[in-house]
């Protein structure tokens, strides 16, 4: 039977990461809102690279909790599931630049809760609409399964982001190729790896922990999603919104082939440069520089499938819905 556990009021403290107590292993924490979409696809695709998942809903209309239940008798005990039923206020929203990161109803408070359930000494956050690239993950993992990867560093990773065209085909919106600028990572946890408010943002807290870009990870298929994957920014009540501005610029921006949007990514001179004094400018010039490396194929579908061969039988991406 699957259990669910429902939380209500929940105000984050340090303590509740219980840093001391963590057993070695690996744990994902994943936080949804209407992610019918991709995230079955999301735990089926990193599930046996994890010692558990944490996933946290909020304020699904869509068949996320059923979808999670059923993947629940499947995967447990190795997928835990957490119902958090407090209104999270929206990022790019008034209501989330003003609510403190301690309120049940921020953001933060919700993520830090997210962290707060996973029970092994390593961590990292997926999303909702990550598909894995198995090698690429199995790879980072094993690392830190054999104590081989650096614990005084955020692991970066990024995926490409793919959208459709009205016409059927798959591409790389150009104004926004790439997902993941330094904010996620595989991370060993600490009294201070946890989040904290920001205007903006949920801004993740990683204490002395040095970035370091670790590789492409995953596809991000967030611009697949139903409503183009804005409709949690609940934009018609927040117009000012940065997302309305990004949702805008999608709506008008050319898709590109695999090798025109890595050869867009390729930093120049300049950027190298401007990088040797720059931690935040080098964390993506290795990104982008190691984009041609990662995907030297011909086309956008090759490279799916030389890097996720199940992709084809993901509905809304390879099959229709």
């Amino acid at each position: 039977m699957t259990t669910i556990e429902t939380i209500s009021g929940y105000v984050f403290t340090p303590g509740d990461l219980k840093v001391a107590g963590r057993k070695p292993g690996l744990s994902a924490f994943l936080r949804t809102r209407n992610g019918a979409d991709f995230i079955e696809a999301t735990i089926r695709s990193h599930i046996g690279f994890y010692d558990e998942i944490v996933a946290v809903y909020n304020q699904c209309t869509d068949a996320t909790p059923d979808i999670l239940a059923r993947l629940a008798q499947e995967f447990a005990p190795k997928l835990r599931l957490f119902h958090y039923t407090d209104r999270v206020q929206p990022l790019g929203s008034p209501g989330h630049a003003d609510t403190p990161g301690d309120h049940p109803e921020s953001m933060v408070n919700y993520s830090n809760f997210a962290l707060s359930r996973t029970r092994f000494r390593d961590v990292v956050k997926l999303d909702d609409d990550h598909l894995a690239i198995p090698s690429e993950v199995a790879a980072i993992t094993k690392d830190f399964r054999e104590s081989r990867a650096d614990t005084g560093a955020l692991h970066c990773f990024s995926g490409l982001n793919i959208a459709r065209s009205k016409d059927g085909r798959l591409g790389i919106p150009a104004f926004d190729p790439v997902s993941g600028g330094g904010d996620i990572g595989y991370f060993r946890m600490t009294p201070e790896t946890c989040f904290f408010h920001d205007r903006r943002f949920e801004r993740f807290g990683r204490g002395n922990l040095k970035r370091r870009f670790a590789g492409y990870f995953y596809w991000h298929l967030k611009f697949l999603k139903e409503g183009d994957g804005f409709g949690n920014y609940e934009l018609d009540c927040n117009p000012a919104s940065r997302f309305a501005r990004k949702r805008d610029r999608f709506a008008s921006t050319r898709l590109l082939d695999l090798p025109d949007a890595v050869r867009d990514l390729r930093p120049g001179t300049a950027e190298r440069l401007a990088s040797l004094t720059s931690d935040k400018l080098r964390l993506k010039t290795d990104r982008d520089g190691a984009a041609a490396g990662m995907f030297p194929d011909a086309t956008l579908e090759d490279a799916l499938d030389r890097l996720s061969p199940g992709w084809r039988e993901v509905p809304g991406l390879g099959v229709a819905r």
